[in-house]
C-alpha cells in the first residue's frame, strides 16, 4: 500500500512545519510520507533543533526547502498549512494536493525577549504541535 504525502506549509519552513514533518515521520511514518517546506525558506531556526533534541527527535537531515521544489512534481494527499500568512498566500495554481487544512499556529521565529523565554515559548509551540500531529493522525486511523 503506497504512503499518503502530507505537506506542512509555513512562511520560512524555519520552525513549524519542519517540527510537524518531524512528528507525522515519528507517529504515523508507515501510513504518511511527511514534507514541509515554506512559501519563502530561510533556513532551520536553532531553537527548532534545540527543543525536537530535547524531546528526542533529531531534526538533524531535515533543511528548509521552498514549495516551488514540490509543485508540479509530487501529489500529495494533504496540504496542511501551518501559518496564516502561508495559508493566505499559497498559490492557487499548486493543485497538487488532495486536501487542504490549515493550522494556525505561533511563528517561533517572531518571538522577542531574552533567549531563555522564547526557548520555552517554543517549547510551547512545539508541544501544541505535536498534539496537533498527534490527533491528526488518530482522526485518519478512524
Amino acid at each position: 500500500m503506497d504512503k499518503i504525502r502530507v505537506l506542512f506549509l509555513c512562511t520560512g519552513n524555519s520552525a513549524r512545519s519542519q517540527m510537524a514533518e518531524a512528528f507525522l515521520r515519528s507517529y504515523a511514518g508507515d501510513k504518511f510520507e511527511a514534507y514541509s517546506a515554506g512559501l519563502e525558506p530561510t533556513g532551520i531556526n536553532p531553537f527548532t533543533k534545540r527543543v525536537m533534541d530535547e524531546i528526542g527527535i533529531d531534526i538533524c537531515g531535515q533543511k528548509s526547502k521552498s514549495l516551488v521544489e514540490y509543485a508540479g512534481k509530487l501529489h500529495f494527499g494533504y496540504l496542511i498549512t501551518v501559518c496564516s500568512s502561508a495559508d493566505k498566500n499559497c498559490p492557487t495554481a499548486f493543485v497538487g494536493f488532495g486536501h487542504r487544512e490549515h493550522w494556525d499556529i505561533e511563528d517561533p521565529s517572531a518571538l522577542t525577549g531574552p533567549d531563555e523565554q522564547k526557548l520555552q515559548k517554543c517549547r510551547e509551540i512545539r508541544d501544541q504541535i505535536k498534539s496537533r500531529v498527534s490527533d491528526w493522525v488518530k482522526g485518519k486511523s478512524n
